[in-house]
Parts: C-alpha cells; structure tokens; sequence
C-alpha cells in the first residue's frame, strides 16, 4: 500500500467503482464520495490524502470543490478529470489548487502517475525558493512575444484569441507556445501553468 489515501470524488457511480477498483488493484487505498459536498463535509478528518475530482458535477463543481478548500485553509494535492476540457478551465483548475488536469479517456498510467507526482506534495506542499528562482531564470530566457503568449496562455485564451489580440497568425502563435513549453520544460500544458502561478508571472 502506499501509506496514503486518494479520495475519488464524481457523481456517476459507475465511474467511481471502476477508478476506485483499478486503482485498489495498482496497491492504492481509496475512498469514494459521491458529491463535492460530500467530501468539503469530510475534508478537515483527510490526513495524507490525495483527491481526485471530477471537474463537471451538479450543485457542485470540481473548481468550486477546490476554491472551497482554498478558502477554508484545507490543504490537499488535487487532481481534476473531465471529459470536456478546454485551455480555459485548466488555467481555473489550475488557479484553484489543482496540480493537475487530465481529460476522459485516459490510460491507466496516466492517472497513476498523476497520483504519485500529487503524493510528493504531501510532503513538499509548495515550491520552494531554488525551484522558484529556476522557473523565473527560465523565464528570462523567453522573448518579449513570447512572454505575451505565456500570459494570455495563463489567462486562459485559446490559439485563435491570442492570434487576434497579438495581431499574428493561429500558426505562429502555436510555434511561440511551442517555443514557450520547450524553455520552460514543461511537460504538459497544467505543468506550464502550474510553474507560472509559483513564480507569480500572471497575465498582463
């Protein structure tokens, strides 16, 4: 077992049972909720627990699951899951605590691994100073264009916004994203804006 517990919280039964079986056969110890108010009413007796939420539910929202914990100083290495995910309620997942984002259907790997990155912040919670000033240097190698993407990327726009506001075309502004990702090294898109937020760089 892997001495802590991932909370799986998403209103389609079927949907929990399955998540909640493979990972109970991948050595994890889980427990199920089946609202968003059901877990924000147990979150404060959570103790090295790592959430895995859905992101579209009724009365409650994923989003509004985390900001909740956020406002109640509840700290809990979340991941979100939907299967309509778009660049602007990443950047929200995001925002509201997740460490996270990944879209239905996904492999199995896909969400273990994510469970594991997740569980290093049960004992690291938030970067640190030399993981902070790395991010920032990274940031100094990018060129004034294509900080301008980085931060309508944060401001959650799509390719197509970003074209129309920066006045290039859909094409080059997917080359500056690209050349964003690579001297950022970021490995997904949540990984990008994830290191943006620590480092305090937000939209212009």
């Amino acid at each position: 077992m892997t001495g802590y517990t991932v909370h799986i919280v998403d209103d389609e039964e079927a949907v929990r049972k399955s998540l909640a079986f493979m990972l109970t056969m991948n050595g994890f110890a889980v427990k199920m909720h089946q609202s968003a108010e059901a877990f924000l009413a147990f979150a404060p007796d959570v103790r090295n627990g790592v959430l895995v939420t859905d992101l579209r539910m009724p009365d409650m929202s994923g989003v509004d699951l985390l900001r909740n914990l956020g406002d109640r100083k509840i700290k809990i290495p979340s991941i979100v899951i939907t299967g309509h995910g778009d660049v602007p309620m990443a950047v929200e997942a995001m925002k509201a605590g997740a460490l996270d984002f990944i879209e239905k259907p996904f492999d199995d790997t896909v969400i273990i691994e994510a469970i594991e990155r997740a569980s290093e912040h049960l004992v690291v919670p938030d970067a640190d100073a030399d993981e902070v000033n790395e991010i920032q240097a990274r940031l100094e190698t990018l060129s004034d264009r294509e900080r301008q993407v980085l931060s309508a990327v944060v401001a959650g726009l799509p390719n197509k916004s970003i074209a129309y506001d920066l006045d290039i075309s859909p094409r080059t502004v997917e080359v500056h994203r690209a050349n964003v990702m690579a001297k950022m090294r970021a490995k997904s898109l949540p990984h990008l804006v994830r290191m943006a937020l620590a480092s305090g760089f937000g939209p212009s």
